[in-house]
């Protein structure tokens, strides 16, 4: 049931608004002015404020501001017998979700009311789908290699600086080009991936920067590139290191004057994009064995950030076991299995040559494999399957 809460100085209006959005079912109080609503805003989470603008103490405006300083998810309409053009203008540029003049109109006003509750709704769910989401990919551990790497997250993330990730495969890159994303500037602009790897050197051109029909046998029609996708927002090159030297060359051009061309195209597209590249390989022997530009290099590392394998943090690998058993547990709609610390020490003796990927998969095979608790015994006789 959504919670409403009636800020207005005349008794009447109070009255009879509070019967008409009880009637609709709504949970309904009431503040005789500003500063008594104020401290019921304070005191409570509401999912809308119905907030008349003129009143003694404390000014629908002013409690509008503050009501918005607390960070509160309130949507507020906010209601006035002295309305103007000017005053409705105010109150949405402040942040109310709608102006409604005195007296009301009921249809009118229950449409905004339900207009307003939709929204509160899905700030609510945004809210909790973004934490849902950080959860699933937050940083585990407490070694001194992971601590460094979440450092320097936290300072680079809010500076538009490129970031180059490298560390071998199955470490967790992505992960890390995900949290520079979800602590920037740019977190509500899009996060768009491309694998380098995966895609053929001669559809890598359009894959990045699109297409114009025609230009091409099967460019039936036009395509938009991963470049302008990623507008406003961050693009993540994961295995840059298998990139054509030809698409270095454009991704740099791109790097230098924050424009693009289509293939076969000829206009100039203009591109507000954070690059995050990531590579498994060594990226300067491979300059150094000219497959990898060092120009692209130097645009790119400007803060370079190396994630440690596995082996070399090895006591984080409890905090990743627990972290898996109860994704799969959630994944399969089941009670999180238990396992025997000593199959945890021995988890923790092995060599991991695929990394976290690699200890993923393996506890969800003792989980499919085991009984109840997993013992040392399940992770000595599938842990090397």
């Amino acid at each position: 049931m959504a919670h409403i809460l009636i800020i207005d100085d005349e008794r009447s209006i109070r009255s009879t608004l509070k019967e008409i959005l009880e009637f609709e079912k709504y949970q309904v109080d009431e503040a005789k002015d500003g500063e008594e609503g104020m401290a019921l805003i304070e005191k409570n989470n509401y999912d809308l404020v119905l907030c008349d603008i003129k009143m003694p103490k404390m000014d629908g405006m002013e409690v509008l501001e503050k009501a918005l300083e607390l960070g509160k998810d309130t949507q507020f309409i906010m209601v006035s017998a002295h309305g103007s053009i000017e005053t409705a203008v105010e109150a949405t540029k402040k942040g109310a979700f709608d102006f409604i003049q005195k007296p009301p109109d009921l249809n009118r006003l229950l449409v905004s009311v339900r207009n307003a509750l939709d929204k509160s709704s899905l700030v609510t769910e945004t809210k909790v789908l973004k934490k849902k989401i950080n959860k699933t990919f937050d940083i585990l551990g407490k070694s001194p290699a992971i601590e460094e790497v979440r450092k320097t997250i936290e300072k680079v993330a809010p500076t538009d600086a490129r970031v180059f990730v490298t560390g071998p495969n199955g470490s967790g890159k992505e992960l890390v080009a995900k949290w520079l994303h979800a602590k920037s500037n740019r977190a509500n602009g899009p996060m768009v991936e491309v694998n380098c790897a995966a895609i053929p050197g001669e559809l890598i051109e359009s894959e990045l920067f699109g297409h114009e029909k025609g230009s091409f046998t099967s460019a039936i029609k036009q395509r938009i590139g991963k470049f302008e996708q990623a507008n406003g927002g961050t693009l993540f090159l994961d295995e840059i290191g298998d990139m054509s030297l030809s698409a270095q060359a454009k991704v740099l051009r791109a790097l230098q004057e924050n424009k693009i061309t289509r293939v076969g195209g000829e206009k100039e597209i203009k591109v507000d994009v954070r690059i995050v590249a990531a590579t498994n390989k060594n990226i300067l022997k491979e300059i150094e064995e000219n497959r990898f530009r060092e120009d692209l290099y130097h645009r790119l590392g400007v803060i370079l950030i190396q994630v440690p394998p596995l082996n070399e943090r090895r006591e984080d690998i409890p905090l990743l076991i627990e972290k898996f058993l109860g994704e799969t547990a959630d994944e399969y709609k089941t009670t999180p299995k238990k396992i025997d610390p000593k199959a945890v020490a021995y988890l923790q003796t092995l060599e991991w040559p695929g990394n976290i990927r690699e200890l993923k998969n393996v506890v969800e095979r003792l989980i499919i494999m085991s009984d109840s608790v997993i013992s040392l015994e399940d992770a000595q006789k599938y842990a090397n399957k």
